[in-house]
């Protein structure tokens, strides 16, 4: 983006430069002049369409960073749930940022082969992408998932943006290689952080199935009892 920028002002900052040179050039005349002046017309056609390619780059990255518009079905969702027209903006905000950085993570995990191996290793990817979709199913459980999406998982994708730019150095000394390792221990904890994140966050529901699993058995204990006091009954 910032190279854009500057492309961008640069184009401007010439054909400023340009025009006035220009019309000095066209009023002097003569042959050589007219060949100058041939070639500033072609360097202010070139300035020109930097200028449109930097500003229709800059149109397509804001139009990819724009956030999908909400159906009906997510809208009816998210109001049967109670939430206000704030928190769902806030929730879509956070989960658009999450989204990003899981994909910055997954990008990250697959160019350097240690990366892939602590992945591998966590199941870093799995957990975060399924933690992600848990938050999508039950919105107002965002604030128990501050650790994951404001401190665990940004912190991993800036550990591993360093990993992957420290490892491709084209020449490593032994304080390259001990930043490496160093770097891999802290990811490989904070992954294991992100795997305990998703292990915390659906437990409330692993109990709610235990919960339901003992009420079952107990209807079906109770089941069991009145047949046999049924059977007693008709012998």
């Amino acid at each position: 983006m910032k190279t854009k920028n500057a492309s961008l002002w640069k184009s401007i900052l010439l054909i400023i430069v340009l025009i006035p040179v220009g019309l000095v050039v066209h009023v002097g005349g003569g042959f050589i002049n007219t060949i100058f002046s041939i070639v500033l017309f072609m360097a202010l056609l070139w300035a020109i369409f930097n200028i449109f390619r930097a500003l229709s780059g800059n149109r397509s990255n804001k139009s990819k960073d724009r956030m999908p518009n909400l159906s009906r079905e997510k809208e009816a969702h998210y109001e049967s749930l109670g939430m206000t027209n704030k928190e769902i903006v806030f929730f879509r905000d956070t989960m658009a940022e999450t989204k990003k950085q899981i994909k910055t993570l997954e990008d990250n995990m697959n160019q350097v082969a240690k990366l892939k191996a602590i992945n591998l290793r966590y199941d870093t990817l799995k957990a975060s992408k399924a933690m992600f979709k848990e938050i999508v199913k039950e919105p107002r459980k965002l604030h128990l998932c501050d650790r994951f999406l404001y401190n665990h998982l940004p912190n991993l994708v800036e550990l591993t943006n360093k990993y992957v730019e420290i490892n491709n150095h084209e020449l490593k000394n032994k304080d390259t290689f001990d930043a490496l390792t160093q770097s891999a221990t802290a990811i490989e904890e904070v992954s294991q952080l992100i795997v305990k994140d998703y292990a915390d966050f659906v437990n409330d529901d692993l109990e709610d199935l235990d919960v339901e699993i003992s009420i079952a058995k107990q209807n079906i204990d109770r089941e069991k009892v009145y047949d046999s006091y049924k059977q007693e009954e008709e012998i």
